[in-house]
């Protein structure tokens, strides 16, 4: 049944799970739901993206919430799109006797969202049926339901409410509200659930002819301001909308992905919780945003990152709520059997409290980056870098947690220590470029010893590479952003030995895994796929390299990758061909948007940070 797992086979496979791929996403900038192909609504938090889920089935079953409108004929063929350049999806079904679209896409108005969901006959008549499952708190809440005067269907607990408005009847049936009916051609039948709080009035209802109008004009007004975008001007855009999917209308914090939990490796452990913000994002996101014209977004994005990052420097965290929360409890919710059977499911993220020193670097460089494009700045903007600095200059030389959040244990990252040395080499820009007070001379001699430091300590000589730590022989992808960030230039000896063995070590069909754990099952480590983002970070390196069609050629490879409608998840498994982890993911779509601008310009993200890179030491 469309929304439920079967139970898994001798092997712990689970196969009646949808594939990640299989769904599309569709959302208000407060919060997004994931469509499946079948016309089920199996994932949705109201009112904001990190709010409990009141459809849950995309990490359990039916039962835990899910919405299907869809022809009763099993036998159905379906086909999708976004209408234009829309969030507004169309999902055509084809049966027998007929053709029907299923039109979804969500508003909001005054503190209430709506997901509308419009059925229009095609062509013939197709019989239709509709399950609505509600269950608040992450599938275990069964809320009370009731009918309005009005006619609309309440769903009620504590202080959630949903009020679904339609002409279609529905009826109870074991804990579901069911129905059926027929659309013939030229019909439209439409559906409304709208969130509310429930101690205040009921939202007066939707008119869905308008809301649709009105989401067409948004997506038209908001895609006409942006910057032509060259040969990929689809592919880009198509990413470009799913960042501002992703983006909150009010905070200006863009999460990481609209899901928790959706596991790096299917039946494992490593399930994470993707709906707050990561710092780590914070330059590739400036870059993005500008190349495709987005400069409300990017400038709401800087005035994010100011916020959060606001108060003690000690206290810099990776990640953020969307508004600038700190605290992300992490914890198991264990009547929830995982997606695939992929437990724990967690809420939270501990990663939070963890040290990486490379999130001062992103901060720094955003924030430089920032200035050179004419954002407008204020005296305490640069005071705070300047405290951020210091603090840096009294904790850069001990270990760390790491970019990939490993909860095994501290080291001396490579990666970290080189973001440490980009924290200071941008404050020291900053500092000579516009004309900031600072103690330039002291940053010039720290961001020189960090250099020299990672040079003698995290380099390889006998197999010409950086290694993954100090003292390791590990490799790791996050060494393909030594180039990029401007730490030695793309023709230094190192650097394209470095690649070289990243080439040889982490590429499996022509993807790039994130580090070497030194067992590998059928071409990969256990544990995940390959990463989407270092795959693109290669790209870039190949286009710094001046090896354009290696880098055109994977660049495509990756293209394909995407799902029907255009999105990705944040890994790819190339043995059992299919997406992994958090979907639809910002920091894959943040790569893919700077490598088509790297191939088409020189003002490509991976011209622009390499920009001014150091010589030998």
């Amino acid at each position: 049944m469309p929304g439920q797992i079967e139970a898994p086979d001798t092997n712990g496979h689970y196969a009646g799970a949808r594939r990640i791929e299989d769904y599309a996403v569709i959302g208000n900038c407060e919060t997004a739901a994931l469509v499946g192909r079948d016309g089920s609504i199996d994932w949705l938090c109201l009112p904001r993206f990190d709010s409990s889920a009141c459809f849950a089935a995309l990490l359990g079953e039916a039962r835990h919430g899910r919405w299907i409108i869809a022809p009763i004929d099993s036998g159905a063929r379906e086909t999708r799109r976004y209408r234009g350049d829309t969030l507004i999806l169309e999902t055509t079904f084809e049966t027998e006797t007929g053709a029907a679209c299923v039109i979804d896409f969500m508003t909001r108005r005054n503190g209430v969202s709506d997901l509308v969901r419009l059925v229009k006959g095609i062509r013939g008549t197709v019989a239709m049926h509709t399950e609505l499952v509600v269950r608040f708190e992450y599938g275990s809440v069964i809320p009370w339901v009731s009918r309005q005067d009005d006619g609309r269907l309440q769903f009620i607990a504590g202080p959630d409410r949903l009020l679904l408005d339609s002409a279609v009847e529905l009826r109870g049936k074991g804990m579901k509200s069911v129905g059926e009916f027929d659309v013939w051609a030229g019909d439209e039948v439409s559906f409304v659930l709208s969130r509310s709080k429930s101690y205040r009035a009921p939202p007066e209802p939707l008119p869905t002819a308008v809301a649709l109008a009105d989401t067409e004009a948004f997506w038209a007004e908001w895609v006409g301001g942006l910057q032509p975008l060259g040969v990929w001007s689809a592919v880009i855009l198509r990413s470009l909308i799913t960042l501002k999917a992703l983006a909150h209308w009010e905070t200006g914090g863009i999460v990481a992905a609209a899901t928790t939990s959706l596991p790096e490796e299917i039946g494992g452990s490593r399930n994470w919780d993707y709906r707050f913000c990561w710092l780590r994002d914070a330059t590739f996101t400036l870059y993005a945003l500008m190349s495709g014209g987005c400069l409300f977004e990017a400038t709401t994005w800087r005035e994010w990152l100011l916020r959060a990052v606001a108060g003690s420097p000690d206290d810099l965290q990776i990640m953020y709520g969307l508004a600038g929360e700190r605290r992300l409890i992490e914890y198991e919710i264990p009547w929830l059997p995982g997606y695939a059977g992929s437990t724990p499911v967690r809420i939270g993220n501990a990663a939070a409290e963890q040290v990486q020193l490379d999130v001062y670097g992103e901060v720094l460089d955003a924030l430089y980056t920032a200035r050179k494009a004419g954002m407008e700045a204020e005296a305490a903007d640069w005071d705070l870098e300047c405290a951020l600095v210091a603090h840096l200059e009294s904790i850069w030389d001990q270990p760390d947690d790491g970019i990939w959040e490993v909860r095994g244990g501290r080291k001396h990252f490579t990666h970290s220590k080189v973001m440490a040395w980009v924290a200071f080499d941008r404050a020291v820009r900053s500092a000579e470029e516009f004309g900031l007070e600072a103690p330039v001379d002291r940053w010039r001699a720290v961001r020189d010893a960090i250099h020299l430091q990672v040079c003698e300590r995290g380099f390889d000589p006998v197999r010409n590479t950086f290694v993954q730590a100090y003292g390791d022989t590990a490799l790791d992808a996050a060494l393909l952003l030594i180039p990029l960030v401007g730490f030695l230039p793309p023709a230094d000896p190192r650097v394209q030995g470095t690649l070289a063995a990243i080439e040889r070590g982490l590429v499996h069909d022509g993807l790039v895994l994130r580090y070497d754990t030194g067992t590998v099952v059928d071409g990969l480590p256990p544990g995940e796929g390959a990463f989407l983002a270092c795959s693109f970070w290669l790209v870039d390196n190949y286009v710094l390299q001046d090896r354009y069609d290696e880098a055109r050629t994977l660049f495509e490879r990756l293209l394909a990758l995407r799902n029907d409608v255009g999105l990705l998840a944040e890994e790819y498994d190339p043995v059992a061909k299919r997406q992994l982890g958090n979907f639809p993911q910002a920091f894959s779509h943040l790569a893919l948007i700077n490598s088509a601008h790297s191939l088409m310009t020189t003002k490509g993200s991976a011209h622009q940070r390499s920009a001014g890179a150091r010589g030998p030491v």
